[in-house]
């Protein structure tokens, strides 16, 4: 009796469980192929990772959906009554409310310095990603500003012959600069102490940049493509997060797969594959025809006749490297080269839980607001000092939904590979130096009582009536995990779109002398394989769907 195709597929993230999903519910190929899939983690869900802190549930990892219009995560969360839940979660009411944008000092910023910022770094993301165009400008009043500070940069950039690796960040730096030279002759402001409007401007601007780089996993904005980010494609539609928890769609992705099909624990350390020629494999009953030897960390292995491996990028670039022997034979270059140009970042999630007053819950009149931090750059003789330094490049302090304990924050970069290393202590020491240092009794009002500079460490009993309490940490930990080494993909400098079609080709490729023997042993699939989807969970739904077809198609039991 011949044998059934086996296919496995390595990793029970988003790709691999829908590539999984799709190939066993296709008409009659549970009967086709031999399918496993093997995850080196002890869950499934890859970086997805709902959990719960303080009674309400939370994500380490993927959030968002991204636009409701066309997504098939929101069509699968709509499908399996994800969407409704009585307990508690994250950015259950959307973004939070109306933010208080506090300069460090103690200065909160009204709208008059906060919105034209704020509207100029939207102009100018909405320019470098293809949503305006270069003669969309406002007729008159401040839109002049904003767009022909867009239209500056545009020349600025593409004087030297075009945009070839230029960066967003140097395009969004440029814009700032154009703006600031075309409205210098406002008046000063008072009230704010040593900031003066042009200072005030700039930090407001960088607090957008650091949203920015969560949105993008880029540490530097100097390192994100600009050609690339117009290629970049949302769906329609709110942003909204998921009622019972991402990893109700992974559950629901994985429910349709028989047991065993599943293996947990299982780290791959080597794949071996013919480049050249089929060789049959050694095995204790004699050989093996498969082309395909995956080598697991306990010394064992499986055989297989096509591989799907959906690891990150991160650990590809690890497995891929001069002195790494993921892959015997190395990929080819056009391979790693893709793999070594393309960006991987990290982005990590701070919750802290707090109190007003010891650990009596708060009342509505003690909520803490939806703080927007606005710092003084990291080398100014005017920063507060106890400020440390991972603090001064998260944009944001807030209630995971209005009255919430639980407080949220993100970081991005070398911060949030910080961020991984230190102790629970350090880190509610450095938060709440940071809003002492942004929120001082002296600038507002005695019955505010979040406003106390009181703000204390959970482990210090002294504190008084007025003082807020930082408790429980939880954090993620995403560029330390040697099963991602990071957080998702983005377009880096000197690579491009191209880069991610290339990530997705098969080995060998189709069509080449080297496929004749047996084709399609090795297939990628993961956001970082999706040229306008990546970084995102629908990129990598989206991914595994591909791969999988391809094998249908391959074996000719789907129609594509």
């Amino acid at each position: 009796m011949a044998k059934k195709p086996r296919i496995v597929i390595i990793g029970a993230g988003m790709a691999g469980l829908t590539a999984a999903n799709k190939l066993y519910t296709s008409t009659g190929s549970d009967h086709l192929f031999e399918l496993v899939v093997v995850e080196g983690g002890d869950r499934i869900g890859g970086r997805i990772n709902t959990s719960e802190f303080c009674g309400d549930r939370i994500e380490m990892g993927a959030t968002w959906i991204h636009g409701i219009g066309g997504s098939p995560v929101h069509q699968i969360a709509r499908e399996i009554h994800a969407l409704e839940s009585d307990k508690p979660w994250e950015c259950m009411d959307g973004f939070s409310g109306e933010p208080k944008t506090i300069a460090e000092g103690g200065f909160e910023l009204n709208a008059s310095i906060v919105d034209p910022i704020s509207t100029l770094f939207k102009n100018l993301m909405d320019f470098a990603q293809g949503k305006l165009a270069e003669d969309s400008a406002g007729s008159g009043g401040d839109a002049c500003y904003y767009n022909s500070a867009a239209k500056a940069a545009l020349k600025d950039c593409t004087s030297n012959g075009g945009f070839g690796n230029q960066s967003v960040g140097a395009f969004l730096r440029r814009g700032l600069g154009a703006y600031c030279d075309s409205c210098k002759d406002r008046e000063e402001l008072n009230g704010y102490g040593e900031w003066s409007r042009k200072l005030l401007e700039e930090a407001v601007f960088a607090m957008h940049e650091n949203t920015q780089r969560t949105y993008t996993s880029a540490g530097d904005l100097f390192n994100l493509d600009y050609e690339a980010e117009s290629e970049y494609r949302m769906f329609p539609g709110e942003e909204i997060t998921i009622s019972k928890g991402y990893l109700s769609i992974i559950e629901h992705l994985a429910s349709v797969l028989p047991p065993g099909v599943i293996q947990l624990g299982r780290k791959v350390t080597r794949i071996e594959w013919q480049l050249e020629g089929h060789k049959s494999i050694q095995v204790p009953n004699g050989y093996d025809s498969r082309p395909v030897k995956i080598e697991f960390c306990d010394g064992s292995f499986m055989l297989a006749d096509h591989v799907i491996v959906t690891v990150s990028l991160g650990v590809l670039k690890s497995g891929t490297g001069q002195d790494s022997g993921m892959f015997n034979p190395p990929l080819p270059p056009f391979k790693t080269e893709a793999i070594s140009r393309l960006g991987y970042g990290v982005v990590n999630k701070l919750f802290l839980q707090w109190s007003p007053n010891g650990n009596r819950p708060a009342n509505d009149k003690e909520k803490f607001p939806s703080l927007q931090m606005v710092f003084h750059p990291p080398e100014s003789e005017l920063r507060h000092e106890k400020i440390p330094g991972w603090m001064r490049r998260t944009a944001s302090l807030s209630p995971i939904y209005n009255n919430s304990s639980v407080l949220l924050s993100w970081f991005a970069g070398k911060e949030a590979l910080e961020l991984e290393t230190l102790s629970d202590e350090e880190i509610i020491n450095g938060v709440s130096a940071t809003v002492s240092g942004l929120l001082p009794v002296s600038k507002h009002k005695k019955e505010d009582k979040y406003n106390s500079r009181e703000f204390c460490n959970g482990n210090v009993e002294s504190c008084d009536d007025n003082g807020v309490r930082f408790g429980k940490v939880l954090k993620s930990k995403w560029g330390s995990d040697p099963l991602f080494l990071g957080s998702y993909s983005y377009v880096a400098v000197g690579s491009s779109g191209a880069d991610l079609d290339t990530m997705a080709e098969p080995l060998p490729k189709l069509g080449s002398t080297d496929s004749d023997h047996h084709p399609l042993q090795i297939l990628f699939a993961g956001e970082a394989t999706h040229r306008t989807h990546y970084s995102t969970t629908h990129g990598a739904y989206f991914s595994g769907l591909r791969e999988a077809n391809r094998l249908l198609k391959h074996y000719r039991c789907v129609r594509i």
